[in-house]
Order: C-alpha cells, then structure tokens, then sequence
C-alpha cells in the first residue's frame, strides 16, 4: 500500500469518528495532516453549493457535511483489482493511478476524492484532493471477519513460501523480513491504527494489515540474485496475493465504521 493509500485510510478513519461524533473536527483534520502535510481540496466539492476554488480541507468537509454526509469510504485498487470502486470509468480511472481514493457518501450521490503528492516550492509537501463525482453503487469488498479470515490465510501461506524460498536461496532469511516477521504479534490493548468508535475487530485486523504491508514492502525491494525461475515465480504470488488481501483488510476495517458490533 503507498503513501496517499495511508493518507486515505487516515481521513476515512478520522473521518468517520468525527461524523459518529467520537471526535470534533478540529481533531479529526489535525490528525490526518500529521499523516502527510497540509491537505487542500481542489476545485471544490461539485454540487455541495461550494466555490471552485481550493479549499482548507476542514473547509472540504465542513462543505459535505453541510451537503449531508453520511460516511467516508475508502477505496485501494490495483491494477486489475477495482477494489472499493464503483464508477464512473473516469473516476476508476484516477483512483487506480492513484492506488487509493476516498468516497463521500450523500444522501442522493457521492463524491470521490482523489489524493495527489502537493509540493510547492523547497519546503512545502502536502497533499491535494481533487474532487470528482462518483457512482453511488455500494463497492463490492468483503466484510471484516471475511477480510480477517482472507488476511489470516494469507499470512500464513507468504510466511512459509518468504521464509522457504529466501533460505533456500542464501541460506538465512534477510533481517529485515525477518524482524517484520517476528512483529507479526497480537496487538496490545493500546495498538489502535484507527480512530476512536471504530470495533476492536477492525483495530486489530488493521494493526496486523499494516505490519503485513511492511513485509510486502521489504520482500519486493529484496535483490532477486540467487533465486531461481521457480523460486520467483513462488515469491512474486505470494506477495500478490498477500497484498491483495492487506488492501482488502484495510478497506474493511476503515469502512466498518458504521457496521454492527463485531
């Protein structure tokens, strides 16, 4: 998962606390700009009665809330992989470029927001929403205990075939993916990725999707030298499919929000 996909799971999660009144909105935002920098949205929020012109992003949701909205969605595709997407092509289109997106739900449509590295000059690095409409279709992502289940399986088979291929190939496994490994704990009481009201579950499940990411992160930077055809080949699945089931897990988990108690 990138950079702009944790800034979009950090404005759905916070997001959502504030729109459940868990927190204000001061901070909600102060949170989510620790996360990357100074947020904008750019040329206003279409349809909300809002100016063109770039907005605070306290300003953006202010604008929305107005317009009444209900809850944030978090969207992580891929390549290949719409996941959390449900139109316009125009806006899959953005999203996927962008390998994140967050959706506005409104009572009568919705509004995406598509995240973009902001820098202006040597010192400013922010983060800019560009504000697009969105189809008001219900994504097809899985629900927490299926995502969690999906996670747990996936963990398991990556873990056997990383640590299989990677000793067989130089005879220890690297540190690094070694350490990340061995992180793969139980969260404690205080390891809340998320944000105040979401379900001890969806803590959890996001606690262990970002340590996993961690580890595709490392194993794709990993030098492939030593390995064998057969041995890649192990490697690259296992990482596909345990960074498929990573993105599915946090988009269930910052989107169950407003699920029952789980």
């Amino acid at each position: 998962m990138n950079g702009l996909g944790g800034v979009a799971t950090a404005l759905v999660a916070w997001g959502n606390a504030w729109l459940t009144g868990h927190v204000g909105l001061d901070e909600a935002v102060d949170t989510v700009e620790k996360t990357a920098g100074p947020q904008i949205v750019g040329g206003g929020v279409p349809g909300t009665g809002g100016t063109e012109r770039d907005l605070p992003l306290r300003a953006g949701l202010g604008e929305l809330r107005v317009a009444g909205l209900a809850a944030l969605r978090v969207a992580l595709p891929a390549p290949g992989d719409p996941l959390g997407l449900t139109g316009p092509p125009d806006f899959n289109r953005a999203a996927l470029d962008a390998q994140a997106a967050v959706i506005a739900v409104l009572p009568d449509r919705a509004v995406g927001l598509i995240p973009a590295e902001d820098r202006r000059g040597s010192s400013y690095v922010g983060v800019r929403w560009q504000a697009r409409d969105a189809a008001t279709g219900v994504p097809d992502v899985p629900s927490l205990p299926d995502a969690d289940r999906q996670l747990q399986l996936a963990m398991r088979d990556a873990t056997e075939v990383l640590l299989t291929v990677d000793d067989a190939a130089s005879g220890a496994v690297p540190p690094e993916i070694a350490d990340a490994l061995a992180d793969l704990r139980e969260p404690g009481p205080d390891d809340h990725p998320l944000a105040p009201g979401y379900p001890q579950r969806a803590h959890r499940v996001a606690a262990l999707a970002g340590r996993l990411s961690l580890v595709v992160d490392l194993a794709r930077r990993m030098d492939d030298r030593g390995l064998t055809a057969e041995q890649m080949r192990r490697r690259g699945e296992a990482l596909r499919m345990l960074d498929r089931a990573v993105r599915r897990a946090m988009v269930a988990a910052c989107n169950s929000s407003f699920d029952p108690v789980l």
